[in-house]
């Protein structure tokens, strides 16, 4: 699992297997946010990750949608989330989306779009087309 820190409060990965929940609780974690629809790959079900958060003590949430599938409504979830200031690690099928979706977040909070492109490019990631979508 390559685990990519897009700010203080918020790394992104591929997806991961309920086995490692306790490792993230130990390392600061309190949420994991899974962007994975249900149906995708031959992940974990929701119900899997959900007890396995569960037992490592995590909150578990679930902003699923499908690649290029990404609206204002996911990203007002999230930055709902964020707001909390509990440190998130988000997931889905390679990272990307979970990027996306804090990206997005980040940037419907006020958060200046080259702060944001940033913290995406030093994970390894591009949002640009997201910040243009959706900062002010």
């Amino acid at each position: 699992m390559k685990i990519q820190h897009l700010d203080k409060q918020v790394s992104v990965s591929e997806q991961i297997e309920p086995e490692v929940f306790g490792d993230l609780a130990e390392s600061g974690v309190e949420v994991l946010v899974c962007n994975r629809p249900e149906d995708e790959c031959t992940a974990p079900s929701y119900e899997a990750m959900q007890a396995a958060a569960d037992n490592a003590g995590l909150e578990f949430v679930s902003i699923p949608f499908a690649r290029g599938q990404m609206t204002r409504q996911h990203c007002d979830q999230f930055a709902e989330l964020l707001a909390s200031g509990k440190r998130i690690h988000a997931f889905c099928r390679t990272g990307n989306r979970s990027c996306n979706l804090w990206a997005g977040a980040r940037c419907l909070q006020g958060v200046d779009s080259s702060e944001v492109i940033t913290g995406a490019r030093g994970a390894g990631f591009d949002v640009s087309g997201v910040v243009v979508a959706f900062a002010d």
